[in-house]
């Protein structure tokens, strides 16, 4: 049954959840696309090192991400989180993404994902 106002009119306000099935085709393509942006300074992806610490996906396809960086004084500071919604502006599905520079807790090379680790050579 579609929902309907006092007047009778069709409720638009009213949100349909995102499915499981396109939560998880949508968390996909953002991991693929958090892929692509790299720290200038280490050969890894932001994803891979660690540095994004929350993406929230609202019923609407907004996006908010929490990331760090390496160090707070990193030099791209400024220009990092605009790479990260750039990258994940790019998914069609996606309606806007808001990425928030976030240094509690800070981070550390135990963030890092295997793969970021063998990249490195630190095993």
């Amino acid at each position: 049954m579609t929902p309907m106002d006092d007047a009778g009119h069709l409720d638009s306000s009213t949100k349909t959840p995102l499915s499981q099935a396109e939560l998880d085709q949508l968390t996909d393509k953002l991991i693929e696309q958090l892929k692509t942006v790299f720290d200038p300074e280490i050969p890894v992806d932001v994803y891979e090192l660690g540095l994004i610490y929350k993406v929230d996906v609202s019923d609407d396809k907004d996006v908010v991400i929490d990331m760090t960086l390496t160090a707070p004084g990193c030099p791209v500071a400024g220009e990092m989180p605009g790479w990260v919604e750039d990258a994940i502006r790019v998914i069609p599905e996606v309606r806007s993404c808001k990425v928030e520079l976030v240094f509690d807790p800070p981070w550390d090379p135990s963030r890092m994902s295997d793969e970021a680790k063998l990249q490195l050579n630190m095993f």
